[in-house]
């Protein structure tokens, strides 16, 4: 079930967000770059991984101001701002203090919250993050100035269709329905000219000198072949943030709920939770005995090699209703297409 959506008041912006799961601690997801609350549970992949994170928690989530469903400002907000939005957030769920989840660009934007407030933060966990957003003479991960400029000229085509940015996520490439929706969240979470704004302002990220002075538990999460931040800058950051753990993730996408997503999960979970979890098995909701009786209805007719269309036509149902189940019997099956689906029929027993 989606979450309520709440909005929270930050020094005069309305701060979205939503809260889901009652396990023993809280976990703010820091979401990387741009998001929306309502979009994101679009997703099966994506909304899977949320249930699961908030299997073992107090999950808190939140849409950055100037971005989703907070309220949009003029200007790209500053790292203050920022943290000014993560503290309403906390403030408003009655939080006093949380781990926080920071993927992506919210990496740096957590490590500078545990630094300015200790007090608030019970862990830190960064997965495929960064310290510094450029390249340097003794920082050889970041963006070079011709890859910077790169990026903010594919930003348009992105918003439209998806396509240039979703190759950062090697996995989903074929999955023309996961790209159509990566396209509905960028378009959503804002405006071309806001995003443009926000890679301008990530660019000038540059945490390297407050690393040794994080000072709660933390986890790098890293997978080793990733498209988008090369391993290196996991590695950078294991090595300057002190007893930090780094555990580096075979798999090439960047956002960790494509690709062996429970593998991440995992490592999340043993660190916040420790190592005699609640036992569970192979995988949260998942496998063939998660299917729904419409999910295996419908995936044994794509098996027989039926278009998403025939089906519909056939159970008197929508095209799109039919696309859905399909998305979340793959989530349940660990597949990623049809293609895939065919070939492992046997194996999954369909």
């Amino acid at each position: 079930m989606r979450p309520e959506t709440r909005y929270a008041r930050s020094s005069g912006p309305s701060i979205a967000y939503q809260v889901l799961g009652d396990g023993p601690l809280d976990l703010l997801l820091v979401h990387g770059f741009v998001s929306h609350l309502d979009v994101a549970w679009e997703e099966p992949h994506l909304s899977q991984f949320l249930n699961r994170l908030a299997s073992f928690s107090r999950l808190i989530l939140f849409d950055k101001r100037g971005t989703g469903l907070s309220d949009p400002v003029g200007e790209p907000p500053t790292f203050a701002e920022r943290m000014a939005d993560i503290r309403a957030v906390l403030d408003a769920v009655g939080s006093e203090r949380a781990a926080l989840f920071g993927i992506s660009e919210g990496g740096p934007l957590s490590i500078v919250f545990s630094v300015t407030y200790p007090e608030r933060t019970s862990a830190l966990i960064a997965y495929g993050s960064y310290a510094r957003w450029l390249r340097d003479d003794d920082y050889p991960w970041g963006r070079s100035p011709q890859q910077f400029a790169d990026f903010l000229a594919g930003i348009e085509r992105a918003w439209e269709t998806g396509e240039w940015w979703i190759q950062h996520n090697p996995t989903a490439l074929a999955d023309e329905r996961y790209r159509r929706w990566w396209a509905r969240y960028l378009r959503a979470g804002a405006s071309p000219g806001m995003a443009t704004a926000l890679v301008r302002m990530n660019a000038q990220i540059d945490v390297r000198d407050i690393l040794p002075g994080v000072p709660v538990p933390t986890l790098v999460l890293h997978r080793t072949n990733e498209r988008w931040f090369d391993v290196g800058n996991g590695r950078y950051l294991a090595s300057r943030i002190p007893n930090a753990r780094l555990v580096e993730l075979p798999g090439v996408d960047h956002v960790p709920w494509v690709g062996d997503a429970e593998a991440v999960l995992k490592e999340i979970e043993g660190f916040l939770v420790g190592a005699h979890a609640r036992r569970r098995g192979p995988a949260f909701g998942i496998g063939t005995a998660a299917l729904t009786d419409r999910e295996r209805e419908i995936v044994r007719l794509a098996v027989d090699g039926q278009t998403a269309l025939e089906i519909a036509k056939r159970l008197q149902i929508s095209d799109r209703t039919v696309e859905t189940h399909l998305a979340n019997a793959y989530v349940k099956l660990g597949v990623q297409s049809r293609l895939e689906l065919a070939r492992r029929a046997d194996e999954l027993g369909l």
